[in-house]
């Protein structure tokens, strides 16, 4: 895979998660505390390995994921994988909910503090004839974990559709989300609600 400074990967995160806002060099330093010329530097190297495509909005350019390079879609499942690699506990705490056609995210307060998380939040995008099997998973996990599980479940065009409709909850837990499994079929919903 690339070889991407930690910078060029907070970037091109943030330009998939956060796919609701457009940033430009300016806004971008802002939210990730680096400077407007580093900002600048960084969507150039991007736009010249055409991983990010750029539009001109009166004085502004602001960039987005350029969806279109097969490539940029295996990089950016592959960010995605390897952030869900510093969540280890909760990939294998959930691994059973692993399988193919499956999104797992984790998110909430678990992520940015356990110790003082009153639950475990998930969100399942899952086919409708598996939420049986789902259900008996996550009851059986709840009986010897220490919190409560906050599950989310539907389906990938219950997820497309609220991500469409600009659904604000939704947009948020995706925005913060680290997503355990399934990042490949994350990336191409993602891939169908996000344009400049």
């Amino acid at each position: 895979m690339a070889n991407l400074t930690q910078k060029e990967r907070e970037i091109v995160l943030l330009l998939l998660k956060d796919y609701t806002n457009f940033y430009n060099a300016n806004s971008i330093s802002k939210v990730l505390n680096i400077s407007h010329v580093g900002a600048q530097k960084i969507f150039k190297r991007l736009l010249q390995k055409n991983w990010v495509i750029s539009k001109t909005i009166g004085k502004s350019i602001i960039y987005k994921i350029n969806f279109n390079d097969t490539y940029v879609s295996q990089l950016v499942a592959f960010l995605l994988a390897d952030e869900a690699n510093n969540f280890k506990r909760w990939k294998e705490e959930f691994k059973e909910l692993f399988k193919r056609d499956r999104i797992v995210m984790l998110f909430g307060s678990t992520i940015r503090d356990y110790a003082h998380a009153k639950d475990i939040d998930l969100m399942l995008v899952i086919n409708e004839r598996d939420v049986k099997e789902i259900n008996a998973i996550l009851k059986k996990k709840e009986e010897i974990l220490p919190k409560k599980i906050h599950a989310i479940k539907l389906t990938s065009k219950d997820l497309l559709n609220n991500l469409k409709k600009k659904d604000k909850a939704m947009i948020n837990i995706v925005k913060n989300a680290i997503i355990l499994y399934g990042q490949d079929k994350y990336v191409e919903i993602i891939k169908n609600v996000t344009s400049i």
